[in-house]
């Protein structure tokens, strides 16, 4: 896998601190997302940082996380209060 490449991740946290962490994690890649569901643009290293990340963050007793791989064009659809995101056609990293 090179270059950017659009991923959903999801989480179901049962403890609050950790919960807040694995938030911090995810938010700082994320496009737009809704409670603990976040559209991410990451590189294959990002992927693999934010996974371990994760990985040594959660208790696999209790915890999930899910990596969902999107097509960057791929329509969603949406239903209630959720907005589309607009991200154009490139990001700016500084």
């Amino acid at each position: 896998m090179n270059g950017w490449h659009l991923f959903l991740i999801g989480y179901d946290i049962s403890d609050p601190a950790r919960l807040v962490k694995a938030l911090k994690l995810v938010r700082c890649h994320a496009l737009g997302g809704q409670k603990s569901f976040y559209e991410c643009w990451l590189t294959t290293q990002e992927l693999q940082q934010t996974r371990e990340a994760l990985r040594r963050l959660i208790d696999p007793e209790t915890d999930r996380v899910v990596f969902i791989l999107l097509h960057a064009g791929t329509e969603s659809l949406r239903l209630g209060s959720a907005t589309p995101i607009d991200h154009g056609d490139y990001f700016l990293i500084t």
